[in-house]
């Protein structure tokens, strides 16, 4: 075989297992996503800020556990969630499209923004589903699913929220350590970048579509919270 066929071959998809350089990095849009403002569950709002109208009084983070379809849902059904959106952060790339993010060249993770009563969930709690429900421990990717947008991410929007993720990591590490599982690759930022919501296709995407794709595989090692 040709060594410069042979050497491109064996490069398909590698940039997608690093993030981009600056100059690779999408230039985006200014535009916002036009995104329906009503969860297809509930009926709630999904757009807003966390100190007004209908989520006022609500705490908020964002997860990054792979591909978000089954991710949003491991968030919607838990009792003192007021609502979840699908989306993309901790790239360069403002206002991307789905297929620009899968491009590996914006530097986003699929993500779900999760606004919660933190009087009647607390955020450990959001904490242990997100250990539970995926693999941390998998790089650029989770499952099958191969690519910087599908490593794990918490993208914390306190200061005590960022203490009690961190914590929680060295705590699951030392559970996942005596499993004799790798080391836990997540990354845990605050303040937390920017957060563009998904195309309206894939928000709540799994309620839309009951019977569609689900990656979430967790380590089956529970988490000491």
């Amino acid at each position: 075989m040709n060594t410069d066929l042979l050497a491109s071959l064996l490069d398909i998809g590698a940039h997608k297992q690093r993030l981009p350089r600056a100059e690779e990095t999408l230039p985006g849009r200014t535009d916002a996503m036009p995104v329906e403002n009503r969860h297809h569950v509930h009926g709630h709002p999904i757009l807003g800020r966390v100190d007004a109208g209908a989520f006022a009084g609500m705490d908020e983070a964002v997860f990054g556990m792979g591909c978000f379809w089954g991710a949003e849902r491991a968030f919607w059904t838990l009792p003192g969630v007021f609502t979840t959106a699908a989306g993309y952060a901790g790239g360069g790339t403002p206002n991307p499209t789905y297929p620009e993010v899968c491009s590996g060249l914006t530097g986003h993770a699929e993500v779900v923004r999760v606004v919660f009563d933190p009087a009647r969930i607390a955020f450990t709690d959001l904490l242990r589903v997100f250990w539970e429900r995926h693999d941390p421990t998998q790089g650029m990717r989770q499952g099958n699913d191969a690519g910087t947008q599908y490593r794990s991410v918490i993208h914390c929007h306190t200061q005590a929220q960022h203490e009690a993720a961190m914590a929680s990591r060295d705590a699951y590490q030392q559970r996942l350590r005596a499993a004799g599982l790798s080391p836990i690759t997540t990354q845990i930022e605050f303040p937390a970048p920017p957060f563009y919501y998904a195309e309206d296709a894939h928000q709540q995407y799994l309620s839309k579509n009951p019977g569609g794709y689900c990656g979430l595989r967790g380590s089956g090692v529970a988490c000491p919270l």
